[in-house]
């Protein structure tokens, strides 16, 4: 049987609003069968807080400095190598239905002569993904070019004749008169969207990847099913509207330490209207209800993905992976949306279903291994028996941990956001090239590098909500050196030489490869190279 991948990734889901990650009224039970039959992570941190860059690391495999493309809409430059550029050598299909925020390279294409009508330009142009169907979300009537054609047509098919029914029937409710209610709306968040339940976005795309599935037959495949939800607009239909009143809401993790002098890129986006608005008590709860129904509904579809799967008879040949592209801080921290670096906005949840007999003594269980987001790419290319590619992919294979090797794989992770596109530089008066903030985490302490700025720090064993910035305090200047050493060392890391692998280099050798190939360096006379060629076998000092 084929070896296939289902790689499903939300939108905007917090690492905490699943009942096995322990919230204690949202019940996720389809999503807890997969940890179950797999390992879920529960330290595991994205490579950027913001959709695009974000996921440009999903699918390279690199953090965000090597990728370049540091925020949404910003290209994924020519020649990056992703996910499906490392399978379809190996003979496997690797499609998307769904989302990607890719921005493609237009420029770069246009200047190699790569049209993005052809087989290769259209590869190039959706992150190296076969466009199934390519479903972004954020499909405004302004943005028509972007909208996905295929679910309004079918929204037609419905009965449907709104110009853009994504806005108008999938994200908008109405009132008691039929007036429009616009998702866009945080106050509307309560109001029932006007698509039936399976005509939503989420049963839709779920059936796509349904109709995938069965086209493939016996071809190995890698699906990302790549949701557009819970991300906002944060509306939902019947009869998950009205499930989740404010009862079974968690507390908001806020305190007003936070407030008192906080470093100037947090107090700069604490100002920020979208965090702001979610100061106000009645509109957080109408959003935390919705964003509670909209994960109700994913759980709901993963049920009739998996029973699918049994159908199909794939189960036991298929690799599952479950996570998604960030949080959202949802009013925790004075913040709304997400970008920066506490827990709510940059842990997610990670579940890894290896079908392998190796992985059975891990099913179940629960990894506190610091895991990124970019070691998804290594371990879908080590199931399919892939190259390991050190050289290009900077994240690192899951499966020993799956497999029970009790071995760290990395000592902190990294996190990067570049937020020169936000009001909050500009109130700050920062310049283009110095809008950028680093997040070093070891476990224990998060330190974040601020360009022009003091560092924040924060101590999560002593105080796990992320309340006090210790950043400021000289008591600490010790931890802070130590920690912007190990960030120093990861900078010098060498992430561009990506054309030629260390084996390769390693077997290349130097003086002697060269003196074979008629180049003579460092050599007094005929004899001497005569002596080294006669030991060309024995190794280099």
């Amino acid at each position: 049987m084929a070896k296939n991948v289902l790689f499903i990734m939300c939108d905007q889901l917090r690492w905490d609003y699943l009942s096995c990650a322990g919230h204690p009224h949202l019940h996720t039970p389809h999503i807890d069968a997969l940890a179950k039959r797999g390992v879920r992570f529960d330290r595991a941190y994205v490579q950027s807080t913001i959709c695009g860059p974000s996921r440009m690391s999903f699918y390279t495999g690199r953090y965000v400095s090597s990728h370049g493309s540091t925020w949404n809409n910003i290209p994924l430059k020519v020649g990056e190598m992703t996910l499906g550029d490392h399978l379809r050598p190996l003979g496997v299909r690797t499609a998307l239905c769904g989302k990607t925020h890719m921005s493609a390279d237009v420029e770069g294409m246009k200047r190699l002569g790569l049209a993005p009508d052809s087989e290769i330009g259209a590869l190039v142009a959706e992150c190296g993904f076969e466009p199934y169907e390519r479903d972004d979300g954020l499909h405004p009537s302004a943005r028509k070019r972007k909208r996905n054609e295929n679910y309004a047509e079918y929204m037609k098919e419905k009965g449907w004749d709104d110009e853009n029914p994504w806005e108008t029937v999938a994200n908008s409710g109405e009132d008691e008169e039929g007036n429009l209610l616009s998702g866009w709306f945080l106050d509307n968040s309560d109001k029932a969207a006007r698509a039936a339940e399976e005509d939503s976005e989420t049963p839709y795309i779920t059936r796509r990847a349904m109709d995938f599935i069965r086209e493939a037959g016996d071809t190995p495949w890698c699906l990302h099913l790549s949701y557009i939800k819970p991300h906002w607009p944060y509306i939902v239909p019947e009869p998950y509207h009205d499930m989740y009143g404010p009862q079974t809401h968690m507390p908001v993790l806020r305190d007003a330490a936070e407030q008192d002098d906080p470093h100037p890129v947090f107090g700069a986006f604490m100002e920020e209207r979208v965090s702001k608005v979610f100061t106000n008590d009645t509109t957080r709860a109408k959003v935390i209800g919705a964003y509670m129904g909209l994960i109700k509904q994913i759980d709901d579809q993963m049920g009739e993905l998996m029973r699918f799967l049994d159908e199909q008879g794939i189960t036991d040949e298929t690799m599952i992976i479950f996570t998604s592209d960030h949080g959202d801080y949802l009013g925790d921290h004075w913040m709304g949306e997400k970008e920066l670096f506490h827990d709510p906005s940059a842990r997610i949840p990670l579940i890894v279903v290896d079908p392998s007999p190796q992985a059975d003594q891990t099913r179940g269980t629960v990894s506190t291994a610091l895991v990124e987001a970019i070691d998804v790419v290594p371990t879908i290319l080590d199931y399919y028996d892939g190259p390991e590619l050190g050289h290009i992919i900077e994240g690192k294979s899951l499966r020993p941990l799956l497999h029970g090797e009790a071995h760290a794989l990395r000592e902190f992770v990294i996190s990067e956001y570049d937020y020169s596109f936000r009001r909050a530089r500009r109130n700050l008066g920062v310049d283009v090239k110095d809008a950028n903030l680093t997040m070093l985490f070891d476990g224990r302490w998060k330190y974040i590098f601020s360009e022009g700025f003091r560092p924040m720090l924060f101590d999560l064993q002593e105080d796990p909500n992320e309340f006090f910035d210790l950043g400021g305090d000289p008591a600490y200047d010790t931890e802070c050196a130590r920690l912007n050493g190990l960030l120093f060392q990861w900078n010098r890391r060498i992430s561009q030489r990506t054309t030629m692998s260390h084996a390769e280099i390693e077997k290349r050798g130097v003086y002697l490869s060269e003196a074979k190939a008629g180049v003579i360096i460092g050599f007094a006379t005929q004899e001497d190279l005569n002596d080294a060629l006669s030991r060309i076998d024995e190794p280099e000092e």
